[in-house]
C-alpha cells in the first residue's frame, strides 16, 4: 500500500488538497493522504486504456460519463461541505450516471461503477480500504482488475443490505457485463490484451 503522508498535520481535508502542487498525486480517506507514486507501469496503462475505451464507446451518445484517473471523486460524510470534504480519490476509471455529481472539479458523490486496477503499491488499499469505502458511499458496482493474474473481481452493492455480495471472479477468456449496463459486453481477453 502507498504510505500515507507524514506531513505536520493529521488529518487533511479538500481545502488542503486543493492546495498541493498539481504535478503530485495523491488521495485522501477520511483524512490521511496517500501518495500515488510512482506512476502506473506500461501493462496498467494498456489494461486501463483498453476498459476505457469499450466502456466510451458503448455510453457514446448515453446520458452517462466516464472518466479515467487523474479525476478526482470527492466522497463527503454527511455534513461535510465542499472544503470539509476528507476523501478524494482517483478511481482508474469511474461512471457517473448523474450529472448533478459532476462539476468543474471532478465528481462529487459516489460513481455508479469503479474500476481500480491493482498495482504494487496501491493494492493493498484498493482491495480493503477502497473496497469498504465504496460499499459505504453506495457505489453500485465495483470492479477490480489484478493484473499479475489476469482476473476480474465484481462487486455488486446489493441494495436492501447496502452491502456488496458475494465476489465473483472471471478469468481465462470469458466476457462480462455491468449490472447498470447489460447490452456492453466486455471480453477479459480485451481488456488484458490477449487479442
Amino acid at each position: 500500500m502507498a504510505p500515507p503522508a507524514i506531513y505536520f498535520q493529521d488529518h487533511y481535508t479538500y481545502a488542503d488538497y486543493a492546495s498541493w502542487p498539481e504535478e503530485e498525486r495523491w488521495e485522501l480517506i477520511h483524512g490521511v493522504a496517500y501518495n500515488m507514486t510512482p506512476a502506473p507501469n506500461t501493462r496498467h496503462q494498456r489494461i486501463s486504456g483498453n476498459l476505457y475505451l469499450a466502456i466510451a464507446s458503448f455510453l457514446k451518445g448515453n446520458s452517462c460519463d466516464v472518466f479515467s484517473a487523474p479525476f478526482d471523486v470527492r466522497l463527503p460524510q454527511k455534513g461535510q461541505t465542499a472544503e470539509e470534504t476528507d476523501t478524494v480519490v482517483q478511481p482508474d476509471i469511474s461512471v457517473f450516471c448523474d450529472p448533478s455529481k459532476l462539476d468543474g472539479k471532478g465528481g462529487i458523490g459516489a460513481p455508479d461503477w469503479v474500476i481500480e486496477i491493482l498495482s504494487p503499491s496501491t493494492a493493498k488499499k484498493d482491495l480493503n480500504l477502497k473496497t469498504l469505502l465504496y460499499q459505504a458511499h453506495g457505489v453500485k458496482e465495483y470492479w477490480i482488475v489484478d493484473p499479475e493474474l489476469d482476473q476480474l473481481t465484481v462487486l455488486r452493492l446489493e441494495e436492501k443490505i447496502q452491502r456488496y455480495g458475494i465476489p465473483q471472479l472471471y478469468s481465462g477468456e470469458g466476457q462480462v457485463s455491468p449490472n447498470q449496463f447489460p447490452k456492453l459486453t466486455i471480453s477479459l481477453a480485451e481488456i488484458f490484451g490477449k487479442e
